[in-house]
């Protein structure tokens, strides 16, 4: 999976692989002909007392590690760029991948993994492709070469790397085996202490408000820990590489100047073949050390690769690039028939049976317990998600058969939790429409009753907005959010609960706006206070994925028992009649 993944996003660029691969045999060569004429200068140059063929030898071996130093600069340098180049497309394609993801995929994966995912497995990805285009003609090469060299310098004196290669290689691919379910575990330890983290961010203000600093201090201690105990056991098995070859190369060294010695002083070699002998066989060790570097980062990488690859090869439910001719929705008029959804591996659908029509110029209203399903339906009319049975309907057209853009230009969503992205007011309005003028946004900041508070901030609509909306209050956000959709000025408008961080007369005060703006669209809203929505045009009770009543307030109280629970649970008898 891993050479997959490497081999299709490096194909872009074979041309600067194989630059690499060039100035990389050119710096191979030059350490390969150092060794011989270092044997020169000793046979010939010092064992004859020619000092001015020492000098000229000597002039050409610093010219060929002149040569060798430049060569191995470059083709690092260039496999560094080529490296992080491959990095930037893998984030860029997870990103975009995780954007086309419906709320269902989002769910199964889950946030923090996903961002460990296109950040430190990426980084893996990044590291051990650097690592092997560095080493990836220099390793084998002089490996392999350097193995030739010594065999011409002395055959039985070469019987040094039958004893060493095999036991080498054995004892590393051992190591090698037991460290990849490691870094399995590792990574998805690090999975537990994004997730941890992210939670105790976001929920900090319940933290102290419950004071939990000590329980969540020691739940990431604990998840802390558990990595902590991975990362000394793949630490342990990694710290053992570099003596065992450092070990196995000095042995080797001693093995080759005790048998070499021996046939220097019987005549069957030369002090120069000796030394040129020990420096390849450094060479061809030093190449497999460094090779082993791949080998260390590997079993990582590969586990790496393998989970963006299960984000990359998911398909989402909604296709976010159907085959579809483009459609315009004007009317904004949405029928839900017999619609049913059930989450993956749920037990019991979260909703069945569901069938209404909503109206332009009418104002729905969906009201139930908690868990009724009331916004996994405004998800699937949004089409964030798809039903699994039966239809949700636009303009007469069914939006599993139009593409995605054009369902989601027609809504102007505004979620349970309002979101704002950092930037300034205005950044965020614009999220609505990007065209859209100041006068426009002070417009929408009116009805929405936003005007009054962003007009007293000192920058007005150049007012930042930190990440989340988290420099406002709850209703502030709110608003903002029903602002930003007002500036879309969409034909369908979903409110998901978002009037409940606001006071009473704010939330008139904003209905009664609203209406005077949403009069040719269609209003869906969801919403627990019974004062929201108790003038809608048609009130939709769930519970428990089901529809259990249908009508305006009036006919509910007497008709629906479950509603008029929900009626009484806030107001009087009297106040609801």
């Amino acid at each position: 999976m891993l050479l997959a993944l490497l081999g299709k996003y490096l194909s872009p660029y074979k041309g600067p692989i194989l630059l690499v691969c060039l100035f990389q045999f050119a710096q191979t060569i030059a350490s390969l002909y150092l060794p011989g004429l270092n044997a020169k200068i000793i046979d010939d140059g010092v064992a004859q007392g020619d000092t001015a063929y020492i000098w000229q030898v000597g002039a050409l071996m610093l010219g060929v590690t002149v040569v060798q130093v430049v060569c191995n600069l470059i083709a690092i340098y260039i496999g560094a760029r080529i490296a992080m180049a491959v990095a930037r497309d893998l984030r860029a394609a997870g990103f975009s991948k995780v954007e086309s993801f419906g709320r269902r995929e989002v769910r199964e994966f889950g946030a923090p993994t996903l961002i460990t995912r296109n950040t430190n497995d990426v980084q893996q990805v990044q590291l051990l492709l650097f690592v092997t285009l560095t080493l990836l003609v220099s390793a084998p090469m002089t490996a392999i070469g350097g193995l030739i060299l010594a065999l011409r310098e002395d055959v039985q004196l070469s019987g040094v790397f039958l004893v060493v290669l095999p036991t080498l290689a054995i004892t590393l691919g051992i190591l090698i085996k037991r460290m990849r379910p490691l870094f399995r575990l590792m990574q998805t330890r690090i999975d537990t202490l994004n997730h941890i983290m992210r939670e105790q961010i976001t929920g900090v203000r319940v933290v102290r408000a419950f004071v939990r600093e000590e329980h969540e201090s020691e739940r990431f201690a604990r998840a802390n820990e558990l990595n902590r105990e991975i990362a000394v056991q793949t630490g342990r098995l990694m710290a053992v590489f570099f003596p065992l070859l450092m070990g196995f190369m000095n042995l080797s060294v001693v093995l080759a100047l005790w048998w070499g010695a021996k046939r220097v002083g019987s005549g069957d070699i030369e002090i120069g073949q000796l030394i040129a002998f020990q420096q390849y066989l450094i060479q061809t060790l030093m190449a497999v050390m460094m090779s082993t570097f791949i080998f260390m980062i590997w079993p990582r990488s590969e586990v790496a690769a393998e989970r963006i690859t299960e984000v990359l090869e998911t398909v989402p439910e909604i296709d976010m690039d159907a085959d579809f001719p483009p459609i315009a929705i004007e009317w904004g008029q949405v029928h839900v028939g017999s619609a049913t959804y059930a989450y993956p591996g749920a037990e019991y659908p979260v909703l069945q049976d569901v069938s209404f029509t909503a109206n332009p110029g009418e104002m729905v209203a969906i009201v139930g317990s908690t868990g009724s399903g009331k916004s996994t339906l405004l998800g699937l009319i949004s089409r964030l998600l798809d039903t699994t049975e039966g239809s949700v309907l636009l303009d007469g057209y069914n939006v599993k058969g139009i593409r995605p853009i054009d369902v989601w230009s027609a809504i102007g969503l505004v979620p349970q939790k309002a979101f704002l992205f950092s930037g300034t007011i205005a950044s965020n309005l614009r999220y609505g429409d990007p065209d859209a003028s100041d006068e426009d946004l002070w417009e929408a900041l009116r009805i929405a009753q936003a005007k009054d508070f962003v007009e007293a901030l000192p920058e007005g609509l150049d007012a930042p907005v930190s990440q989340g909306g988290t420099n406002f209050s709850g209703g502030q956000r709110q608003r903002l959010a029903i602002a930003r959709a007002l500036v879309k000025k969409p034909v369908v408008y979903l409110f998901d609960d978002s009037f409940s961080a606001l006071d009473y007369a704010t939330d008139a005060a904003l209905r009664s706006e609203l209406a005077k703006v949403t009069q040719e669209s269609t209003v869906i809203i969801v919403a627990q206070r019974i004062s929201t929505i108790r003038n809608a045009d048609q009130i939709i009770v769930l519970d428990e994925g089901h529809i259990v009543g249908l009508g305006k307030h009036d006919e509910l109280m007497e008709a629906c028992d479950v509603y008029r629970e929900i009626v009484l649970s806030q107001i009087s008898e009297e106040e609801a009649s």
